[in-house]
């Protein structure tokens, strides 16, 4: 596998991660808390939940791939908690190279 693959998959992970989050916090929770909806929250959560961690093997996977410093491992590893975060980090590192 390529340097150029692994980045690619990062990224397409990051925005299928980033958006669940997004999702999740954007609409799911509002419906929950203002209209006692319960039902949004354990799906979005729950495919959250798959992609986070599918997000993640992709993080270590670029890492082990391109020879990732450990300051840039965990850079990619807090922007999963950050809202936005993926797609932050997918301009910087389009932007690194």
């Amino acid at each position: 596998m390529s340097k150029k693959l692994s980045l690619s998959i990062l990224k397409y992970t990051g925005y299928a991660e980033g958006v669940s989050y997004l999702l999740l916090l954007g609409i799911a929770m509002p419906i929950k808390y203002f209209t006692d909806l319960y039902n949004p929250v354990p799906i979005t959560g729950m495919a959250h939940g798959a992609l986070f961690t599918i997000f993640i093997a992709a993080v270590i996977f670029a890492a082990i791939m391109n020879r990732w410093s450990i300051i840039r491992i965990l850079g990619a590893l807090i922007s999963a908690f950050i809202p936005f975060g993926p797609f932050i980090l997918e301009s910087r590192i389009r932007k690194t190279g």
